[in-house]
């Protein structure tokens, strides 16, 4: 008597991983689509020949759409949407191996292999000139007010100029990086009669001005490292005339006179002279014919 035996090959083997836990550490500037784990340090083994389905996950709330994988039965993964390091740094990846779909109503085996990614900061952005302003709490774009100050006509100052709304000064806003900066002036300078300290930004004069004309300044900030990385500031010098005296009333007291029901904005006038408007006026002896 003939017996043929068929030995049927039951699922009892789980996928397995060749590496359950990878690092990466990747940079800010990467490239959208470029390979971050290549397949075959992620492709799992079934001693059961079964094919393989693969599902990528992210445990890091608002890092999702960053990493992907190629297909369900491809598990190559890499980077589908840009970088940016002020959203977030790190995040971590769950890839699932599964030896049945994932809508297959019979029970699948699964393997889970955690690939751990960090965020190099690149030099991406050029100096910030401080104060400035972040648009709509985006933490990639500040924008600056110009620079503004004054001198005095026929005097020259040793001290760094007053400026508004502060020093002129400028930071790498990649802070991991912090870039050391260099200022020069690149326009404006008209006669050189302003120089910028190329390590503080402090401004000073270098010659007297003669004429009441105003100077528009550029400054250059720089960092040292990658030249091409630079912004450019305004700064607005007004010359004026110095001023010895400070104003002063004519009067050391004014009365006046307002009657009761008027609108707003009625006149205020002089007490004991109903008809004539109450009129309050300083004098400045820097200026005695305005």
């Amino acid at each position: 008597l003939q017996i043929l035996v068929t030995i049927l090959n039951k699922n009892d083997n789980p996928p397995v991983f060749p590496q359950p836990n990878i690092t990466r550490q990747i940079p800010e500037d990467t490239q959208v689509d470029t390979v971050i784990v290549a397949r075959e340090e992620v492709t799992a083994t079934d001693a059961d020949l079964d094919t393989i389905y693969y599902e990528l996950t992210t445990t890091v709330q608002n890092t999702d759409g960053y990493f992907a994988i190629r297909g369900v039965n491809n598990p190559e993964i890499y980077l589908q949407r840009a970088l940016d390091y002020d959203k977030f740094s790190s995040t971590t990846l769950l890839l699932y191996a599964r030896d049945r779909p994932v809508t297959s109503p019979e029970p699948a085996n699964m393997a889970t292999a955690t690939i751990t990614i960090t965020i190099k900061q690149s030099d991406t952005r050029a100096p910030w000139f401080l104060p400035c302003t972040q648009l709509y709490n985006d933490t990639s774009v500040c924008m600056s007010s110009p620079y503004s100050g004054r001198v005095n006509i026929s005097e020259m100052s040793t001290d760094p100029l007053l400026l508004e709304p502060g020093p002129i000064y400028a930071v790498d806003p990649d802070y991991t990086i912090n870039d050391r900066i260099v200022y020069r002036i690149v326009g404006g300078n008209t006669n050189k009669v302003f120089s910028v300290d190329a390590d503080t930004g402090n401004l000073t004069m270098k010659k007297i001005v003669t004429s009441p004309d105003s100077f528009l300044l550029q400054v250059m900030a720089t960092q040292v490292s990658n030249v091409r990385k630079y912004s450019v500031a305004t700064v607005e010098i007004k010359v004026i005339t110095k001023s010895n005296f400070p104003p002063y009333f004519e009067k050391g007291v004014y009365n006046g006179t307002v009657f009761v029901g008027l609108p707003q904005r009625s006149f205020v006038y002089q007490a004991g002279d109903p008809s004539t408007p109450l009129v309050i006026t300083a004098m400045d002896q820097d200026f005695p014919d305005v």
